[in-house]
């Protein structure tokens, strides 16, 4: 038996050095030579290719240490072992009781949450019902003192059915409107699409909104009054103009941050709505008063906890949807901007909206390349769009076709896809230029003709043969664009002008 001249204990791999015949523990000779470079006994210089292996044959078993070398010290170790376990068992026992103890009280606070949530959803419930038996037996509707602007806070409850008579109704518009579109024609003295590649610019409406911050951001055309158009702005303004006269007839304060989309609600019987919705979250509702000739504000709708990012008037007229990054979409009714309907979470937010022509179906973009199609009546997604072969981009518009069989919306941020709800998939992509990226998506009410506003102007194609008829480039960034009346016209909002194109005169 020998000793590790470093350790003094007996080395588990030995070796001896070729100039001074100690011997070491190899491990720990190594190491000395790679710091030192010298033999730890004599101080030769020393290498590690000085060093001998020793080899024992039979291998001797390192010596116990002095602890366990009799019986009674061996004892007493196995029992010093004996103790130290029974003790954290005992500990174990005591966490695990402690940890019972807490998981039992956390199940009965839920059960009590639960019973007490459901107690009050009864009650809620029974509320409900007793005001809208209050409301049949009057004939009342909820109104505020003076017409003022009716302020519809979140509710409790996010997903749910929706209300028997908003089904009956919505049901009704799809049979009707279905049922007439499959028969329908482009009406007489409709653009037709040769006359679109004549497209030359008409009129300029400049210096709309305020110079800062600068911008118009959304843009909309009355149908009762095709001169008459609407505006949001970086201003946080709505503004509705009248193009014959050149005069603004309405700037509409009330939000906090940029506009993001403006629409008209023009029914036949009832007032005129102007409606907005911006990044502030909210979404307001102005009527025109017939008394005064002015717009007064109707309703703001502050349920979602994002940005508005889709506005929509549903086929019906009485309901309006909006899409939120909070990842939801709602529905409300324009009567009352009440709240009648609002979607569980998604997975993603959502970036954009379009109602189906027919009204049972909602489109909405996500960040992920995605298009996520609704079935309104149920809530429950019908279809999920993705391109293929696509680098991830934000959906930021999408349009459905009037005929309702296809959807128009980006497939990268250079090209657009028409997609065939039919089967589904993509009838056709357009590229468009690596440097044109795309703002806005629009079909025409006839279904032959799509646009698509960008960076670098607003192009027009002709549906099925995907023919490019006008590129119109001299406006530059285009943001927004709407038809005009029987698709004559063109109209885009570019930095803080609204351009007009058409059919020269």
């Amino acid at each position: 038996m020998f000793f590790c001249s470093i350790s003094g204990e007996p080395p588990q791999d030995p070796v001896v050095s070729q100039k001074s015949g100690q011997v070491y523990e190899r491990r720990l000779i190594t190491k000395y030579i790679s710091e030192n470079g010298t033999d730890p006994i004599t101080g030769e210089k020393l290498e590690e290719s000085d060093l001998i292996t020793v080899k024992a044959n039979p291998k001797a078993a390192a010596p116990r240490p002095p602890s366990v070398t009799s019986i009674p010290a061996l004892l007493q170790l196995l029992q010093n072992e004996w103790d130290a376990n029974m003790l954290e068992t005992f500990q174990l026992k005591q966490q695990y009781n402690a940890v019972r103890q807490e998981l039992s009280y956390s199940l009965y606070a839920r059960d009590a949450a639960t019973r007490v949530v459901a107690r009050l959803i009864r009650e809620r419930d029974a509320a409900r019902e007793a005001l809208a038996s209050i409301q049949a037996t009057v004939g009342a509707v909820p109104a505020t003192a003076n017409g003022g602007d009716v302020e519809m806070a979140e509710e409790t409850q996010e997903a749910g059915s929706l209300p028997a008579e908003v089904l009956k109704q919505i049901d009704e518009t799809h049979q009707a409107l279905s049922a007439a579109r499959k028969k329908r024609k482009p009406p007489t003295g409709y653009v037709a699409p040769a006359d679109v590649k004549s497209f030359t610019a008409k009129h300029a409406v400049p210096s709309l909104h305020s110079s800062s911050p600068a911008g118009v951001t959304a843009l909309a055309i009355s149908r009762e009054s095709p001169a008459q158009f609407l505006t949001g702005g970086n201003d946080k303004i709505v503004q509705l103009y009248d193009r014959s006269t050149d005069k603004v007839l309405a700037s509409l304060k009330g939000h906090t941050k940029k506009i993001n989309h403006v629409a008209f609600r023009e029914r036949e019987g009832d007032a005129t709505l102007l409606l907005s919705a911006g990044a502030d979250k909210i979404a307001k509702a102005w009527a025109h008063d017939t008394a005064s000739g002015e717009y007064i504000p109707r309703a703001t709708i502050r349920v979602h906890k994002g940005e508005l990012t889709g506005l929509a008037v549903h086929p019906t007229s009485t309901f309006l949807a909006l899409a939120s990054a909070d990842r939801t979409y709602s529905l409300h009714d324009l009567a009352t901007g009440a709240q009648i309907f609002r979607s569980q979470e998604a997975e993603e937010p959502f970036t954009s909206l379009s109602v189906h022509p027919d009204g049972t179906l909602l489109a909405l973009g996500t960040p992920g390349s995605t298009i996520q199609i609704y079935d309104v009546r149920s809530g429950a997604i019908a279809a999920a769009l993705t391109p293929p072969d696509a680098a991830p981009f934000t959906v930021k518009t999408v349009s459905f076709s009037e005929n309702g069989y296809h959807l128009l919306a980006p497939d990268s941020l250079s090209s657009v896809a028409v997609w065939d709800l039919r089967k589904p998939k993509i009838a056709t992509s357009i590229a468009l230029g690596e440097n044109f990226k795309v703002n806005k998506v629009l079909y025409d009410v006839s279904a032959q003709l799509l646009g698509v506003a960008g960076s670098e102007g607003v192009r027009v194609f002709a549906h099925k043969t995907w023919e490019e008829l006008v590129n119109l480039q001299e406006a530059g960034d285009v943001v927004d664009i709407a038809w005009g009346h029987e698709g004559k016209e063109l109209w885009g909002a570019s930095g803080r002008d609204v351009r007009i194109w058409g059919v020269p005169e």
